[in-house]
């Protein structure tokens, strides 16, 4: 007899707006692959660019915060499994789904940890080193909360892993690491991208509701890009991204070969013309969409420290890691000119997907996790004492914040 699974979205997926959209269809495949009945239910609003679930057999339910006709509706489903799209969405709704189905396996996915961005972001804007006073924020403590209250939560990059595990001392039994669920590039998938010779201009990509893209490309126009042009006057900079304002839109300039390129319905094709991938991020957490595009379409890339965070393990870079703005310049102009180098990072990069990301493997490893977990559930909730805790009505804020403003819209 097949399984259900309830989703419950931060958003509809968006997967050509957003590597986080790209993710939960990866996971909503695994499922499928599973033979899961699959509901995806979010209070969000739907945009344009949302993938229309039906498609590929999944029903999509709008749902409202703060309403007990919730409770109905998945008493009513009696989900097996339920997954929270960000930890918010368990703030809401995990409470509901603890009370009308105490027997469903309940999931978290981080898409990246909140509270590590969170933190980087205001130490950044406070032009201060990135220490325990920000690492230690208030949205760690709900987010790290919400983990304690999920019987497992999925991490994407090995960095936040050993964050959650040696920082936090957070229980690894309650943890999985699920990094982006790729295929292998094959030898025939190699040989037919564009060649060195082929190519030109440099390219970056990336949804600019996500303020680390915005700053990215900010710091690009600003700081990297005039280096750039001194080196290299006739190469351009093609900027890609959804969602596209006007204080993006202002930084265009044709005359500076800085354009503003906006959304691309296909990544892959724009990332094949270009020569080499920017990825200038300064703050941000989970893993950067926009170098594993580059990757797979062997386009190596330039990136920072934090950009490179959690992708390449013991692998080498699809290109180069630096924090410094000469030293970024340097490189970017080097792989630019010179094809030897460029084909050995190409290289690189197309190990790390086949070695790190490889669909199979990773998606093996989670199902197994899935049967076993649920096989054990009062078990392995019996040995998350601190989740329990957590779960007490005395802690359950967010319960009763619920219930009082349902009964104040009343």
């Amino acid at each position: 007899m097949s399984r259900n699974l309830l989703i419950i979205g931060f958003v509809w997926p968006e997967p050509k707006s957003s590597a986080a959209g790209s993710r939960m269809m990866q996971i909503i495949q695994v499922f499928l692959n599973q033979n899961y009945q699959i509901t995806f239910a979010s209070p969000c609003a739907k945009s344009d660019n949302a993938f229309d679930l039906t498609t590929i057999g999944v029903s999509q339910v709008t749902i409202e915060l703060n309403n007990a006709s919730f409770d109905t509706f998945i008493d009513e489903l009696k989900p097996d499994v339920v997954l929270f799209d960000r930890f918010m969405m368990e703030e809401q709704f995990g409470w509901r789904v603890a009370e009308n189905c105490p027997n469903a396996l309940r999931i978290l996915d981080t898409e990246d940890l909140h509270f590590l961005r969170k933190g980087r972001q205001q130490a950044f804007k406070e032009k201060q080193p990135f220490t325990d006073d920000y690492l230690f924020n208030d949205t760690a403590k709900r987010e790290i909360a919400s983990i304690y209250r999920c019987d497992v939560t999925l991490i994407i990059s090995e960095a936040e892993m050993e964050l959650l595990k040696l920082r936090f001392k957070v229980d690894a039994a309650l943890l999985h690491y699920l990094p982006f669920m790729l295929d292998p590039i094959s030898s025939e998938a190699m040989r037919k991208l564009p060649k060195f010779e082929e190519r030109k201009h440099f390219i970056t990509i990336g949804n600019f509701i996500h303020e680390p893209n915005y700053n990215s490309v900010l710091y690009l126009k600003k700081t990297i890009w005039p280096l750039i042009r001194k080196q290299l006057p006739k190469a351009e900079m093609h900027v890609y991204g959804s969602y596209v304002s006007q204080k993006v839109n202002q930084l265009h300039n044709a005359k500076e070969g800085f354009l503003i390129k906006g959304f691309t319905e296909d990544a892959n094709q724009v990332m094949q013309n270009a020569k080499v991938c920017l990825a200038a991020i300064r703050f941000g957490a989970g893993l950067k969409g926009k170098l594993i595009e580059a990757m797979q379409n062997g386009t190596p890339c330039v990136t920072t420290t934090i950009g490179a965070e959690g992708m390449f393990g013991n692998l080498q870079a699809n290109g180069f890691v630096t924090n410094n703005p000469q030293e970024f310049t340097d490189k970017a102009a080097e792989l630019y000119t010179n094809e030897n180098l460029w084909k050995e990072k190409q290289q690189n990069g197309f190990q790390v997907i086949n070695f790190r990301f490889d669909k199979s493997k990773i998606e093996k490893g989670f199902v197994t996790l899935l049967d076993e977990t649920i096989k054990q559930l009062n078990n392995h909730r019996q040995n998350n004492f601190t989740g329990q805790i957590l779960m007490h009505h005395t802690l359950q804020s967010t319960k009763f914040m619920s219930k009082w403003i349902e009964a104040k819209n009343k």
